[in-house]
């Protein structure tokens, strides 16, 4: 098969889906374009912030996307190219694109407020507090996944002896660098545009002229080289800081500025794919039910994949920032659901570099997706006539990009675990303005912050690679938990629910079965001696905390929709 065939159908698909679907439950759900936001009726300047379409479309899409719709389709990709495919089509379309349009509606039409509060208001307080419990601990794994990732892109390389190798810490070094004067040019941004109204186009093309020189400045001058370790602790006080300053001083203008190169990444791999137009039959279609590195297919691959199909974070992202700055209810359709299906095209330009680099990544040679993704695009367009010397170049952008997006991923999540945090200690219609004495010292922005950037920050610390298949379950179990919560409130409103059944009944049976398998494997692991440490003792219980919590939840759900249908 073809790359470029197979990109082309995945596109057409997934346009035909926001056409005709996504219209769809947007005529269902009552969208209405003259309704107040939350934006609005609520403005504080800090975490209700009114935002244009393209300034929100970059924050949501910045956040929601990560390195997950590449490392998860390169993981997978074990499997074969048409179980991916299928996933990421038919799970963006009726399962993820349905689960993150919910929520920005279900919040939007509930004061801008979490899913958390939306909970206590359909199932009951006690519900609530055992969601904000849940969200906390998969927030905790979101924040340690993502601290990691970062630290390790930017971290410098010693020798045996302890020396610095700066010739092999180059490449991270200058993406430290990148990153770091991306931040103060975003500050600059939001200063221009939100407070001295700059036009948000000359802004924009301001901004794209400012990434291209920070990408050369950090390219050619790159002077500093830290540890793994010493960057956690850098990205520790970063996040800390991003997460209770004022949105449009950091989180909006950077995540509308990071989602430039998004495009560019997505673009340039666009073009890479159709006019290399690759063969894929180096790559297997399908190589059966089971895989010695991921298992079986089910619940494997569904665990495995997420930000390219349905992502329980993205729920988070809807209902926790990106509410609380929609300009205009209509814009929930494109911004929500549209994103999904955008990051649903990457999930297939990965799978399709996974094929042109089948030789490679099969016989182990190259595995990281980062490489493989970056790595492939590049050679793909450096087969067009005049282009061979620009695919190093490129290649460093490549991975430059997917490391920006985990950054936005990393302090959109930080601010969530901090709403939920306060919102735990709250009672159902309550503020943090509201309450006084020992609440309002737990409500505190910062106690709430530091807490979990220490949490967070510190089992990050651990490694990426033991944090991300526990934080792959209870992310895909959060968008279980997601659906079940959107559902509810939809019935309890009188709206439309039912496109949410199938795919909440099967997001809880894949994770409740992966995280299952998660705890069996630690509990040998810790009972033979082998992985004893207390960051593993304390995965296994985060592990059997969630499945207990969803289990509850789930349970409770399904009560008060049965509940539901009865009184109707």
């Amino acid at each position: 098969m073809n790359a470029a065939v197979i990109l082309l159908i995945g596109i057409v698909v997934l346009a035909c889906g926001y056409l005709f679907y996504g219209r769809w439950l947007a005529k269902k759900w009552g969208i209405d374009a003259e309704r107040t936001t939350p934006a609005y009726e609520f403005e504080d300047g800090v975490d209700y912030v009114p935002a244009k379409s393209p300034v929100l479309m970059g924050h949501h899409f910045s956040s929601i996307a990560g390195a997950g719709p590449i490392t998860g389709p390169v993981q997978a990709a074990v499997f074969g190219w048409v179980p991916v495919m299928l996933w990421i089509l038919i799970g963006g379309i009726f399962f993820g694109g349905v689960h993150d349009f919910g929520a920005l509606y279900a919040s939007i039409r509930h004061k801008g407020q979490s899913i958390g509060e939306i909970i206590g208001d359909t199932m009951g307080y006690k519900m609530k507090k055992l969601f904000c419990i849940f969200t906390y601990l998969t927030l905790l794994l979101v924040v340690a996944a993502f601290s990691s990732m970062v630290a390790g892109t930017f971290a410098a390389t010693y020798d045996e002896t302890g020396a610095l190798d700066k010739a092999l810490s180059a490449t991270n070094a200058s993406t430290a660098m990148i990153s770091l004067l991306f931040i103060i040019m975003a500050i600059v941004f939001g200063i221009m545009v939100y407070r001295r109204n700059a036009p948000l186009l000359v802004s924009s093309i301001a901004g794209c002229i400012g990434i291209v020189l920070v990408v050369v400045i950090g390219l050619n001058f790159h002077p500093i080289y830290l540890s793994n370790k010493t960057w956690m602790f850098v990205i520790g006080a970063y996040i800390t800081i991003a997460s209770i300053v004022p949105v449009w001083i950091l989180l909006q203008p950077r995540d509308y500025l990071s989602s430039f190169l998004l495009y560019f990444m997505m673009f340039v791999a666009i073009i890479g794919i159709f006019a290399s137009h690759p063969d894929m039959s180096a790559m297997p279609a399908f190589t059966g039910f089971h895989n010695d590195t991921q298992g079986y297919l089910f619940p494997a691959l569904f665990v495995t994949i997420a930000c390219g199909a349905i992502s329980g974070f993205h729920s988070l992202v809807s209902s926790g920032t990106t509410s609380k700055q929609l300009d205009n209810e209509k814009d929930a359709l494109p911004v929500a659901y549209g994103a999904m299906l955008i990051e649903c095209v990457l999930g297939i330009c990965t799978i399709c570099a996974v094929g042109f680099f089948w030789d490679k990544f099969s016989s182990g040679e190259v595995t990281n997706p980062m490489q493989v993704f970056s790595g492939s695009i590049a050679a793909m367009v450096a087969t067009i006539p005049g282009m061979a010397a620009a695919e190093p170049v490129l290649k460093s952008l490549l991975i430059l990009a997917i490391s920006v997006f985990c950054l936005t991923s990393l302090d959109t999540a930080t601010r969530l675990a901090r709403y939920t945090f306060q919102e735990f200690w709250l009672e159902n219609g309550e503020t943090v303005n509201d309450v006084h004495g020992v609440k309002k010292v737990l409500t505190n922005p910062l106690l709430a912050t530091v807490i979990t950037v220490v949490l967070g920050v510190g089992l990050g610390m651990t490694g990426y690679i033991n944090i991300w298949p526990l934080f792959g379950a209870s992310n895909q179990l959060l968008a279980g938990v997601g659906l079940l919560a959107v559902a509810t409130w939809l019935g309890k409103v009188g709206k439309e629910n039912c496109m949410f059944y199938i795919p909440m009944v099967f997001m809880m049976v894949v994770t409740v079965t992966s995280l299952v398998q998660t705890i069996i494997k630690n509990v040998n692991a810790l009972t033979a001696g082998g992985a004893g440490d207390i960051w593993s003792i304390i995965r296994t219980v985060i592990a059997v905390l969630l499945v207990v919590l969803s289990l509850v939840l789930a349970v409770d759900s399904i009560k008060t929709i049965i509940s539901q249908k009865k009184k109707a």
